[in-house]
């Protein structure tokens, strides 16, 4: 079956989601454009056919280059898929409001910069689909993680609008919302944990760090992820939530059943603060 669209652009493909989403749709037969920042962390995926480019979602001139040379090149983008992002993990009032701005310039701002580049030929064109890969973080917070909860709730928030926006152009926005799946996301985390000198959580470093790879506990396999991904995405009719991974279910499910104080007594011992002591 000829799937729905033909060309696709994954931003953020060195690893993890990105990349194994790459394999799966060109497996399908839809032409492939991987992006990263450093081209040379997709090589295996141009040993294999795939076309690689440079993208750099924080940076207008390096969003506009590309589109401009698939224009030139003919080729139209039917299928965009904003996958780019990191996670900023410690306490939210140890984290420098830099570093905050970051992590949404990232996640949030490169996202609609890219679906800006991309979505107005769908929509002269009368279709097209965006995938948006937000976080189900965007909808069970946690502890720890609140930089990056906050800019994927943020995304899922944007995706919402987006999708009744482009909707009347014929143009499909699926918000994406992974549960664990198996990346460096934890080590990529660790790297970019934010914790101040003399920071009152000092005593509890551990659990913090314990909270930027929690998502790496049980998690689901990249490949296996990516197919299913690949799939909900090419559907005639696409849901426009799309929940997969571990956990993914489960933990709003709880959200809603539970009440506040009784999930924040649970996440408190998760994450160690059940330990700290007021001063």
């Amino acid at each position: 079956m000829q799937p729905p669209c033909r060309t696709a652009l994954i931003t953020g493909c060195s690893s993890g989601i990105g990349h194994a989403l790459a394999e799966q749709l060109a497996a399908r037969g839809l032409t492939v454009y991987a992006t990263a920042r450093d081209p040379e962390t997709l090589a295996d995926l141009a040993a294999r056919g795939i076309r690689t480019d440079r993208l750099d979602v924080t940076d207008p001139d390096s969003v506009a280059a590309v589109r401009d040379r698939l224009r030139a090149a003919g080729e139209r983008v039917e299928l965009l898929v904003n996958n780019a992002g990191y996670g900023l993990m410690g306490p939210a009032v140890d984290i420098d409001p830099a570093e905050l701005r970051h992590q949404f310039e990232v996640n949030v701002f490169g996202l609609l910069r890219t679906t800006q580049a991309f979505a107005p030929d769908m929509a002269d064109a009368g279709g097209g689909r965006v995938v948006n890969v937000s976080s189900i973080s965007a909808v069970v917070p946690t502890p720890f993680a609140g930089a990056y909860c906050a800019s994927k709730a943020a995304v899922s928030a944007l995706s919402d609008a987006l999708r009744m926006e482009l909707a009347p152009f014929g143009v499909q926005v699926i918000t994406l919302e992974p549960g664990g799946v198996r990346s460096r996301f934890g080590d990529t985390a660790r790297d970019r944990l934010a914790l101040r000198d003399g920071s009152r959580y000092a005593s509890i470093t551990e659990a913090i760090e314990r909270r930027a790879s929690a998502s790496q506990e049980g998690a689901t396999p990249t490949g296996e992820f990516a197919r299913a991904a690949a799939e909900a995405m090419l559907r005639p009719r696409p849901r426009a939530v799309v929940r997969l991974g571990a956990h993914s279910r489960q933990l709003p499910l709880l959200k809603r059943l539970l009440p506040n104080r009784v999930l924040d007594a649970v996440m408190a011992r998760r994450f160690g603060l059940h330990q700290l002591n007021p001063r």
